[in-house]
């Protein structure tokens, strides 16, 4: 596991350099539906992402400026923003290009890694579904690349924290499944939302960061 002071100090060496922004959705808001409808689209990027596109900038511009005063005190007391609200800009941004309305297939390099590794497709995507249904309260279940055994391997998070910050992985597939994903539309019932997701995955985007990362 990687530390939370590593990921401070990682975050601490970019701080302030340039505003975070709101990224742009690859589709419309609507082009979801009806896995996800219009409003929970809506509310999702304009508030939820935004808030913590907001958040970061105001701790990182905190954190410069206790840098610049070398007030460990204060530098310290910002890791637990940096990590939440940094998490969940990279997260998101992660999410809104894992999802199209455009039915994709993964790549022949992403499909064999993932029959050799759970036995089909669907072997694992019933394996991560199970595992990100079960994440107690908010967090994301997450499919990721393991760079020291060359191998894709299952997690699940609490919270916003970052997959590769917190374990290393690089992230390949993300299900967001803090209740403001999905509440509006399926209520309390999780692991619909979940199982529905599927169709709306972008294999096209995912293959690439595979791709991208068994490279390095």
């Amino acid at each position: 596991m990687f530390s939370l002071t590593r990921t401070v100090s990682n975050v601490a060496k970019t701080a302030v350099r340039c505003k975070h922004d709101l990224p742009k959705l690859p589709y419309d808001y609507a082009a979801l539906e009806p896995v996800i409808c219009r409003e929970i689209m809506e509310l999702h990027h304009q508030k939820h992402h935004q808030t913590y596109v907001n958040n970061l900038n105001a701790a990182e511009e905190q954190l410069a400026e206790a840098q610049q005063k070398k007030d460990v005190t204060k530098i310290i007391s910002l890791a637990p923003a940096l990590r939440f609200n940094g998490g969940g800009h990279i997260n998101h941004s992660i999410f809104w290009q894992n999802l199209s309305p455009e039915k994709t297939q993964p790549s022949n390099d992403l499909k064999c890694a993932i029959e050799a590794q759970f036995g089909s497709l669907e072997a694992m995507k019933k394996e991560l579904t199970t595992l990100t249904v079960a994440v107690q309260g908010s967090g994301w279940g997450w499919l990721g690349y393991n760079k020291k055994t060359n191998q894709l391997q299952l997690a699940a998070l609490p919270n916003q924290d970052p997959l590769e910050g917190s374990t290393g992985l690089v992230p390949l597939f993300g299900i967001d499944v803090w209740e403001h994903a999905y509440y509006l539309q399926y209520k309390n019932v999780r692991p619909s939302y979940v199982e529905a997701i599927w169709d709306i995955a972008n294999w096209k985007d995912i293959s690439n960061r595979y791709a991208a990362a068994a490279k390095k």
